[in-house]
């Protein structure tokens, strides 16, 4: 019996080569074949008309940069629908919405010293702590509201996005912030843990003296809901980009179970799954839960589960390759301007919900 598959003869290497050629060419076992599985379902089904693209973001990627060269790039291309995010890579976003600078250093260096010097590190990255001083700074300014509206995360970024939009253009920044990129094209950004974050903790700040906007956790679980919801009437289909995991993971995936198990409406699950993780699946962490493990949740549709990639790597490596590769090998979408849409598609959710109370009841 002959094995399946391409033979694996890659070409040799030369001088010049572009991403798509190297990923398809050259990423032929192990994780580098993991990472070109996710980078052509991305480009050959995820980021097709029709498909409603979740992307969720854990671990440190805005301080390395990866939100201006990566992020918005996608988001400007239609490449991301909406985010769910760790509030620290928000705030951490923000320095460069402000125009403060953040160094490359080592990961062995003596850090009484750095904190003698009044810098920070986050592993291999340094800055000067009145970068977060002006940032904390920026934060309650923004957020700041006698009248203490009650918000999704999704309406509290918006406004974020909005005045680092406004920041940008009074310093003459070029290139936009997440938060500023996904306020001008309406990409709502949710938040699973509103308080565990440098902005959680100056609206935390605030609410000691009366002020601010107050945070409502549950218009996020039904807002998400209900724009997975919407993704899949009809013909549309719905894909998740899990850049590591951790709450935000656990969050963009519950969806599912919230629209099955909870509401009672007919679902099976996203249609799409991919995973950038280091975490393995036999330590009990969330990070690690497979695609399969999540079928048993509903999370994910089991006849999808070949479209469904888990890549162990590091995201900071995963993340600029992928985007690299979409961005050459797949067609610009339209913007989908979820962020607009967002009262129609939760009265279409409760609608439904309603329905199937009723029918219950009957």
């Amino acid at each position: 019996m002959k094995p399946k598959g391409p033979v694996i003869s890659p070409p040799p290497l030369r001088g010049r080569i572009g991403v798509r050629r190297l990923v398809e060419d050259y990423f032929t076992a192990y994780n580098a074949a993991r990472l070109q599985e996710a980078c052509r379902l991305l480009a050959e089904k995820v980021l097709r008309p029709g498909v409603t693209v979740g992307v969720s973001l854990s671990g440190a990627l805005t301080p390395a940069g990866l939100a201006g060269s990566a992020l918005v790039p996608l988001i400007r291309a239609g490449f991301i629908d909406y985010l769910v995010s760790t509030g620290a890579n928000l705030y951490h976003d923000l320095h460069y919405s402000l125009g403060y600078r953040l160094h490359r250093s080592r990961p062995r260096v003596d850090d009484t010293e750095l904190r003698r010097r009044g810098l920070v590190r986050i592993y291999d990255i340094v800055f000067d702590s009145a970068v977060l001083f002006g940032t904390d700074r920026f934060c309650r300014e923004a957020l700041d509201d006698p009248a203490r509206p009650l918000l999704s995360t999704a309406e509290l970024h918006h406004r974020l996005g909005q005045l680092a939009r406004q920041a940008e253009r009074e310093r003459g920044l070029r290139r936009p912030g997440l938060l500023a990129a996904a306020y001008r094209a309406d990409v709502p950004i949710y938040t699973s843990s509103p308080g565990d974050s440098a902005i959680g903790m100056n609206l935390a700040a605030l609410a000691l003296q009366g002020q601010g906007p107050l945070i409502d956790v549950s218009a996020d679980v039904n807002e998400t809901a209900a724009i997975v919801y919407q993704a899949t009437r009809g013909r549309g289909k719905s894909a998740v980009l899990i850049l590591g995991g951790g709450s935000p993971k656990n969050f963009l995936l519950q969806t599912e179970p919230h629209i099955q198990e909870i509401l009672g409406l007919g679902e099976r699950g996203h249609d799409y799954f991919i995973q950038v993780t280091d975490a393995r699946p036999d330590t009990g962490g969330l990070s690690g839960a497979t695609p399969s493990e999540a079928v048993s949740w509903g999370k994910i549709d089991p006849a999808r589960l070949p479209d469904a990639v888990v890549c162990y790597t590091d995201s900071t490596i995963a993340l600029p390759i992928m985007a690299a590769y979409v961005l050459e090998a797949a067609r610009r979408r339209p913007l989908r301007r979820l962020y607009r849409q967002r009262r129609q598609l939760l009265e279409k959710l409760r609608r439904a919900a309603a329905r199937r109370q009723r029918s219950g009841e009957g």
